[in-house]
């Protein structure tokens, strides 16, 4: 049933408002907003909890149980949609549930203190369509769950397995084995057109300072894509990009 809000100070529409705008406030309730038709069918494909959905429009999908509609004026939309551009329905998800994997195996992509919002949603867009098992996030990398961020995973965030690392955990997985690749456009890195990715994590480091310090003794070589020499570098989800696609070619890469 669909419930008529007509209050932009409704406590439905304060919780929507909030969880857009402020990150403390997702974490303490473990929720994150999404907008659009698109990813509103993406979430009821998934194994994601809906929890409530704010629409200007009628609704003809099939919704899970539990799920609460309110029908708003697209007025109140955009009052608490923190994007720019508002579409005509929002809607409040459950934080996924982070699933183990096993690191020895595969390729994984690690992203360290990667903060531009659309960089790091595309690369959890091309990272499940390239197959790779995990993403991994470390250090000071933009909020996976901020609006910006979801909406440039273009509802890959509902698919892709994701796991939140630090420091020590790294080194604990190195020292039991796993190995690490760092994207790196230093003279002394392999090339990645001969570099082997398999069953490896790659490391991919801040957009402009590149990885962190504390990750330095972390990698065990570091590889490179040939750019042009008039060419510094390239943008961060484009190089992690070229990377899960060489990874792919390889055969290395799980299947979703």
């Amino acid at each position: 049933m669909m419930i008529n809000l007509t209050s932009r100070s409704n406590p439905v529409c304060f919780h929507i408002r909030k969880l857009g705008r402020n990150r403390s406030y997702r974490e303490e309730h473990k929720q994150f907003i999404c907008d659009g038709i698109k990813l509103l069918i993406e979430a009821i494909n998934s194994d994601i909890k809906i929890d409530v959905i704010l629409t200007s429009e009628h609704l003809s999908l099939e919704l899970p149980k539990g799920v609460r509609v309110f029908h708003v004026t697209q007025d109140i939309l955009e009052s608490v949609s923190p994007l720019t551009t508002s579409q005509k329905i929002i809607f409040s998800c459950a934080f996924k549930d982070e699933s183990p994997s096993d690191y020895r195996k595969n390729t994984h992509i690690l992203l360290d203190c990667i903060q531009d919002p659309g960089n790091v949603g595309t690369i959890i867009r091309c990272a499940h369509a390239f197959g790779v098992e995990s993403v991994i996030f470390t250090g000071s990398t933009a909020d996976i769950y901020s609006p910006k961020t979801i909406r440039a995973t273009m509802g890959a965030i509902f698919k892709q397995k994701i796991s939140f690392l630090k420091t020590p955990e790294l080194f604990a997985l190195k020292d039991a084995g796993v190995r690490f690749i760092c994207a790196s456009n230093g003279e002394n890195a392999a090339d990645i057109n001969s570099a082997d990715l398999s069953n490896s994590i790659i490391m991919m480091g801040n957009e402009g300072r590149g990885i962190s310090k504390e990750l330095f003794g972390l990698y065990d070589s570091t590889v490179k894509i040939p750019i042009t020499n008039d060419c510094e570098s390239i943008n961060v989800a484009s190089a992690a990009a070229i990377f899960m696609w060489e990874a792919m070619k390889g055969g290395k890469l799980c299947h979703h």
